[in-house]
């Protein structure tokens, strides 16, 4: 019996969301794990070189730390830019945990099959305490648009509604930018007004998120994390305001960055993606850009026979 497990990226913050919002993308990383002799560890795609130490994977920690065992044929295949602000580690972790708490059922002590909804809270659990802050783990569970949030030390979770005419365009750097560094430019102390301006650029996100025909691009701004972090990545003034006036509803970094994300409807989607072209190739800067969906079925896990 193997168990195959995926999970999706994800882009957290959305602007004025700052550790409290998230959104599911359509860019996954699978975690199989089957029973073996001994520990085997393969990586594919995205962050395979990674891979390379089977004892160091993230992977490999965590079906150790909930089975208890090494006698596994770990594989990984991602699709997810490490070091990007696209949630690969909190999916990586995801997957792996979703899929070492049902290959716990391989072994007959247990005497029991894991539901799936209880292998989905462990692995929330995990990838949410790996990542230190449960929005990008909660956006890999659930899919979706959701807040999270830590309350007495458990993460709580609540799916928000979402255009399903929404789009994503992700520029993505081909340089990484390291989420540690990211928060180490941050202030550890906001004034009240800039406090309040998010609060209220959250709400009107929010609901502009659930009906894309009222989301506007100062609904995503923010005063809290993009403005400290410019330095980090000079660029993203620049890209966030040519995906507004390339039509975007607006546009934000994804998480710590140094990721840009699009907001678009649909039908506007081909003709902002040719302007962002456009755009980026004016810049002395190597990027990729993705066009993406928003992911709503969240973690996936199966058992094969």
């Amino acid at each position: 019996m193997k168990v195959v497990s995926k999970a999706p990226a994800s882009s957290a913050n959305l602007g004025p969301g700052f550790d409290a919002l998230a959104l599911a993308l359509s860019l996954y990383v699978t975690v199989t794990v089957e029973p073996a002799d001994s520990l085997h560890l393969v990586a594919f795609g995205e962050g395979k070189e990674y891979g390379e130490d089977p004892e160091a994977h993230l992977a490999t920690k965590i079906v150790r730390s909930l089975t208890g065992r090494d006698e596994f044929r770990i594989s990984v295949h991602s699709e997810i830019p490490v070091g990007r602000g696209l949630g690969s580690s909190a999916a990586l972790a995801a997957a792996a945990a979703g899929a070492a708490a049902v290959a716990r059922d391989f072994y007959g002590e247990r005497k029991r099959v894991t539901p799936l909804r209880e292998a989905r809270d462990i692995a929330l659990a995990e990838a949410a305490n790996f990542d230190g802050h449960p929005e990008n783990a909660a956006a890999s569970v659930f899919g979706g648009l959701v807040a999270a949030s830590e309350v007495k030390g458990t993460p709580v979770v609540r799916s928000l509604p979402l255009d399903e005419r929404l789009r994503f365009i992700a520029v993505v750097p081909s340089v990484p930018l390291a989420t540690k560094e990211a928060r180490g430019v941050l202030p550890l102390e906001v004034p009240i007004g800039d406090a309040a301006f998010n609060l209220s650029r959250m709400g009107l996100l929010i609901a502009g998120l659930g009906d894309g025909d009222r989301l506007e691009p100062s609904f995503a701004e923010d005063r809290l994390h993009q403005g400290p972090r410019t330095p980090l990545f000079v660029e993203s003034e620049g890209i966030i305001s040519a995906f507004v006036e390339a039509g975007a509803k607006a546009a934000c970094w994804s998480g710590a960055g140094p990721t840009m994300l699009g907001i678009c409807m649909e039908r506007d989607i081909s003709f902002v993606q040719e302007k962002m072209l456009g755009y980026l190739a004016g810049l002395s800067l190597e990027t990729k850009l993705l066009e993406l969906e928003s992911d709503y079925p969240g973690l996936v896990i199966e058992r094969f026979q």
